[in-house]
């Protein structure tokens, strides 16, 4: 990478490019996303949930380069009402917010001061949600939990859209983001062997309306943050 196209995918750097960007003060915020991998109907990869949260939170990363990175940490989710159809894997709650603990403080003891934690599976939010404002105060940084999809107007959705589901599961919504950024995910084959036919009214060119929407949205919530606009109320601790 370049200083033109610098990487943004925290992995992909040496320990010394990662040293000398932070110390440069070029580096202001970390995105973590988490998701899932689990059954999406019969069309679509279970991969689904976490290719498409980091697909958007890489366009992000692009557009706000330098300054943001990607950190990969941990793929599956809280998957386990999806455990009746083999090859989901899912984890505990507690094993999965252990995991995303130990992710922040990682980041955290980089020296990050904004993190988004961008979720992309909607079995992660209510313990997310129950927790952070623990997650807070033990970290006391502008710490933010939010789900790529509430970054958007859902009626501006629709109207790129033939079906109202947003996102719904495996419905146009994913389906059409799948077919517009990784296409190889979806068995197209596939949908008239399922009752639900929602799916098939998906297109690339729905999937990348909606990608932008999407891709926006983060981005401006993100932008927030680093503007000092959106910063998270540290709860107080009982007297």
């Amino acid at each position: 990478m370049s200083a033109h196209n610098p990487e943004i995918l925290l992995g992909k750097l040496t320990r010394r490019e990662f040293r000398q960007r932070m110390q440069s003060s070029q580096l202001q915020a970390a995105i973590l996303p988490v998701a899932a991998i689990e059954q999406h109907l019969e069309h679509l990869a279970m991969e689904h949930d976490w290719r498409s949260v980091n697909e958007i939170a890489a366009r992000v990363a692009r557009r706000l380069a330098p300054r943001v990175l990607v950190a990969q940490g941990v793929m599956a989710g809280i998957s386990q009402h999806h455990m009746r159809h083999p090859g989901t894997l899912s984890l505990r709650p507690g094993s999965f917010l252990a995991v995303v603990a130990d992710l922040i403080d990682s980041l955290v003891r980089a020296g990050f001061k904004n993190i988004l934690v961008l979720n992309g599976h909607g079995g992660n939010i209510a313990p997310c949600e129950g927790i952070w404002g623990q997650f807070l105060q033990i970290n006391e940084i502008n710490l933010q939990f939010v789900s790529y999809w509430d970054t958007i107007d859902h009626l501006e959705a629709r109207r790129c859209m033939s079906t109202p589901d947003v996102p719904g599961h495996a419905q146009e919504f994913e389906t059409a983001i799948a077919l517009a950024a990784f296409a190889e995910n979806v068995r197209t084959q596939m949908w008239t062997d399922q009752p639900d036919q929602a799916p098939s009214q998906a297109t690339a060119e729905t999937g990348e309306r909606l990608l932008e929407l999407c891709v926006a949205g983060v981005e401006r919530y993100l932008r927030e943050m680093l503007d000092g606009k959106r910063v998270a109320e540290i709860p107080p601790f009982m007297p």
